[in-house]
């Protein structure tokens, strides 16, 4: 993740403010025209005059924006003196968009990301404690996985919205054809994945076209069902280990590959979204993909195409996924924090976060939400299926480690390849991963 240093955005912060003086004559933003964020520092309301909060919301599909602005604009009708401003922005450099606007002074009140963007501003003292705001209701409905998410050194720095999960996606034809009963319940076993896979590699067929091109994120977030966590610790005190829980899921998966040859070897190299050709030709009878795509697949899928979304996948451990949720948190500079938490509270509410799940095609971080998603769109494109991957969401030990995008970046992502090539074995698959760990310093 991104790590950023108190100090030196202080001073860029300053410097930004000289600069200012010097072009202006000495005047500032708000007596020579210059727009500011509502909640930027130095920022005040006089008494008895409507609250603006500025909400920089990534929402980047046009439902989504739909549903947000719904949201927002009943809040508003409803709340004439806290009113809320929509700026949109984009998920492209983000990271490095908020490190200016914190340096400049210009951060929103209500700012969008995911957990793992978040966690370093946070450390670093850029977002507003929620602890005491949250209300108890919100915590009590929020999964212990996903509020764990968002807290950082002991404080709930922000409001979980979204999270995805990756399902397995079936081409039901094709495993009708091999005699294969699908599986029901709650979950099902990555033994029965594999047998599954095995059962239907024939004809021309593959039993899975496994997008693996970026397979860091696929084995972290999976892995947790084998007691994969990589990491103990946390900031710069994070130690790594690789040992048969880590190992787990790509030795498997390695496995399918080499010995059973029930993946289709191409899409190892490929992106989830190049994956979906193979599956959509029939070449596939398999495809793990983010939980998302159920929405665009009922579009994108061709005439006749029948497919099945499978429980969620279990390992010993459960069928436990590592969140990183999408986030709305609060500017630490901001003036109105209580009526930011107050427009969060709303905004997570039931219906409204249903609302902006369904539009987004993701997993509400509300144990009611979920409900409600649940009791309104039954087995309509798999979600019955999808929904019970939301109750066993566990905060990501990764979230809190300073090193993981490096380490992730330049050591694990190359590592993972490699293997997947099967050009290192077991050992020098641990060996590259922990000994590309020491050697960040």
């Amino acid at each position: 993740m991104k790590t950023v240093h108190r100090m030196p955005l202080v001073a860029a912060a300053v410097a930004v403010l000289a600069l200012a003086g010097c072009s202006s004559g000495g005047g500032n933003a708000a007596t020579t025209g210059g727009a500011t964020a509502s909640g930027a520092a130095g920022a005040s309301t006089p008494a008895g005059t409507p609250v603006t909060l500025t909400f920089q919301s990534l929402s980047d599909q046009p439902a989504t924006i739909a549903a947000t602005k719904k949201v927002v604009d009943s809040w508003n009708a409803a709340n004439p003196d806290i009113q809320v401003q929509v700026v949109q922005a984009s998920w492209d450099s983000i990271n490095d968009k908020l490190t200016t606007q914190f340096a400049g002074g210009t951060a929103p009140d209500i700012i969008h990301d995911d957990a793992a963007s978040i966690v370093s501003f946070a450390s670093d003292g850029y977002l507003a404690d929620l602890t005491g705001q949250m209300s108890q209701a919100k915590k009590d409905d929020i999964g212990k996985g996903l509020l764990a998410s968002v807290t950082v050194d002991g404080k709930v720095i922000a409001y979980p919205t979204e999270v995805q999960s990756y399902m397995v996606f079936a081409n039901k034809t094709l495993l009708d054809q091999a005699g294969v009963m699908i599986p029901t319940g709650d979950s099902m076993t990555w033994d029965q994945f594999r047998q599954i896979a095995k059962a239907t590699t024939k004809n021309g067929v593959a039993g899975v076209g496994w997008g693996l091109k970026s397979p860091v994120a696929t084995f972290m977030t999976l892995g947790l069902g084998s007691g994969g966590t990589y990491f103990d610790g946390t900031g710069t005190s994070a130690t790594i280990h690789v040992g048969d829980g880590e190992m787990a899921l790509p030795k498997l998966v390695h496995q399918m590959a080499y010995d059973d040859k029930s993946i289709l070897p191409v899409t190892l190299t490929q992106s989830g979204s190049e994956a979906l050709a193979a599956f959509y030709g029939g070449k596939v009878a398999m495809t793990v993909q983010g939980s998302y795509l159920a929405a665009s697949m009922s579009k994108d899928a061709p005439a006749g195409f029948d497919w099945v979304v499978l429980p969620p996948l279990a390992g010993p451990d459960g069928a436990a996924q590592a969140a990183d949720p999408q986030t709305l948190s609060v500017s630490a500079d901001s003036k109105h924090v209580a009526q930011a938490v107050k427009f969060l509270e709303y905004f997570t509410s039931t219906d409204n976060l249903e609302a902006v799940n369904e539009a987004d095609a993701l997993i509400p971080a509300t144990t009611s939400a979920q409900q409600a998603m649940a009791a309104k769109l039954g087995s309509q494109n798999g979600w019955d299926q999808i929904l019970k991957s939301g109750k066993d969401f566990q905060s990501a030990p990764f979230l809190f480690v300073d090193k993981y995008a490096q380490w992730k970046s330049t050591v694990a992502t190359p590592a993972f390849q490699k293997y997947l090539a099967n050009q290192i074995d077991d050992a020098g698959l641990a060996n590259a991963l922990t000994s590309g760990w020491k050697q960040l310093g």
